[in-house]
């Protein structure tokens, strides 16, 4: 029994590590060469890992999701055991057995062309040895014969003669002391026949002119990388000939390409993942609308200027006052004041108020809940709204602070906007948004004025109402903050 380990390639130049996604084959399947065994990813693409040796497959080195080092063992092939007729190596295993192992026409053809396409068939960096993918032709007394009928090959090509002979490699010269037989498996050593590599390397190595079987390689597998291309280019020295290579016009330096960023994976878990999911559900489910009006909040803000001095403790604050406006203007709509009973097919108007506000914490988007807002006077609102958004921003909030609530108030003038069309906080059935209050010229009274003015938004479910509820409600809770005066009738 003879096991061969295949270890992890170098999947691109730089790469260190790759994470296996998915094994494409089990202990005891029969593998061929080249046959994709596993779907790695790495941290620039997701692929197909081909397999170097053919036989039974022994042992899978880690299984899916396991992070695996380039260099370290990842799969093991068990050589002895013969895959689809072809044993221990594939085509060329088997043109060294005589007469039996007679290579096809079409198993050379096809590595023919795998030779032309820089070895299309597996990925860069790594890939079979040389003893099984190399070009091949049979040596003969006579000269060139013609090609096989329907063959791409040129007339004066190598072609496959009628008789068994021995089998060269045509990239190795027969004159090169210590060239392996085409049995024989090959490495990187220097001397020897180079192992497969990334046709960017070949590139690198010809235009500066290096004999890639003089480089040493440093990768795993004796693979040959373009740092010991550039190894071997800086050890040369700079007064050494180039070797045959066509010189290259100088052109100015230009400006070096930055690499981008890489991505960056944010886990939708925890507070992050609740939020994530209820957006969802709320875009999903609820059939919502937006209505807005532009307000002439100038009184609104004197009005919140007398009260602070009138009481200092009270510390009212704009956010506070417009709770107040917003618990009137649902006493007077309360049909947004609502959620939908999907599985009753029913609207259910709630009876208490319980006013949500959007916080921004350092944890993400939150939305503490004022229980039993609409029984509440300014100042113990106002107090209320204080408490629960420092808890906010000190991450302490429970889970009984941020659920429950009935309507939300979102006050996204904080961030410098006019105007936003937020997604309903699901099961609710509406949110108010109030925009920046900002000077703008008004029209007064028939003449030109400059006012703070700002726009009041409504998002609602058209579920449990119609514009013209909403509007009345939009129209109300503007004219309250137009004329603070108007929330004395309702008090």
């Amino acid at each position: 029994m003879s096991h061969k380990v295949f270890h992890l390639p170098d999947l691109g130049e730089g790469l260190t590590e790759a994470e296996v996604v998915s094994w494409l084959v089990g202990p005891g399947d029969v593998v061929v060469v080249d046959q994709p065994i596993a779907v790695v990813e790495t941290a620039k693409a997701q692929v197909e890992l081909p397999c170097p040796y053919a036989g039974s497959v022994v042992t899978l080195h880690g299984g899916a999701g396991h992070v695996v080092d380039v260099g370290a063992p990842f799969i093991t092939v068990d050589v002895d055991v013969p895959a689809d007729g072809m044993p221990n190596g594939g085509p060329a295993a088997a043109a060294g057995a005589g007469g039996e192992g007679e290579v096809s026409e079409v198993v050379v053809e096809t590595y023919r062309e795998e030779e032309r396409a820089g070895s299309g068939a597996v990925l860069i960096g790594y890939g079979t040895s040389e003893g099984s993918r190399r070009r091949r032709r049979r040596v003969g007394t006579g000269g060139p014969t013609a090609p096989a009928a329907g063959s791409s090959l040129p007339s004066a090509g190598p072609v496959m003669g009628d008789t068994a002979a021995p089998v060269v490699d045509e990239r190795v010269p027969a004159d090169i002391a210590g060239a392996p037989a085409a049995g024989d498996e090959v490495s990187s050593k220097p001397g020897a026949a180079v192992r497969v590599i990334s046709p960017l390397v070949r590139q690198l190595a010809a235009e500066h002119g290096i004999d890639l079987r003089t480089v040493t390689p440093t990768a795993p597998g004796g693979i040959i990388r373009r740092c010991d291309v550039m190894a071997a280019v800086a050890s040369r020295g700079d007064g050494e000939a180039a070797g045959p290579v066509a010189a290259q016009p100088v052109s100015a330096p230009g400006p070096t390409p930055r690499s981008p960023a890489p991505d960056r994976r944010i886990p939708l878990t925890g507070i992050r993942g609740t939020i994530a999911s209820r957006l969802a559900t709320s875009r999903r489910e609820i059939p919502d609308a937006t209505t807005w009006v532009d307000v002439d909040a100038t009184d609104f803000l004197a009005a919140r200027r007398r009260l602070a001095g009138a009481r200092p403790d009270a510390r009212i604050g704009v956010l506070a006052l417009l709770g107040r406006v917003v618990v009137a203007g649902l006493r007077r709509y309360p049909e947004l004041n609502a959620t939908v009973d999907t599985a009753a097919n029913e609207v259910v108007v709630r009876g208490a108020i319980n006013l949500g506000f959007a916080a921004q914490s350092p944890r993400g988007l939150v939305v503490p809940v004022v229980h039993g807002a609409g029984e509440m006077s300014l100042a113990e609102l106002s107090t209320a709204l204080r408490e629960l958004t420092a808890k906010a921003m000190d991450g302490t909030l429970t889970p009984a602070e941020m659920t429950g609530g009935t309507f939300t108030l979102n006050n996204y003038g904080g961030y410098g906007v006019d105007g936003s069309t937020p997604i309903i906080n699901h099961p609710e059935a509406a949110m108010v948004g109030v925009g920046r209050l900002v000077d703008k010229p008004w029209v007064v009274d028939g003449a030109l004025a400059v006012r703070t003015v700002g726009t009041i938004g409504l998002t609602f479910d058209h579920r449990v109402c119609d514009g013209g509820t909403a509007g009345g409600f939009v129209r109300y809770v503007a004219d309250c903050i137009e004329r603070p005066v108007t929330l004395l009738l309702d008090l």
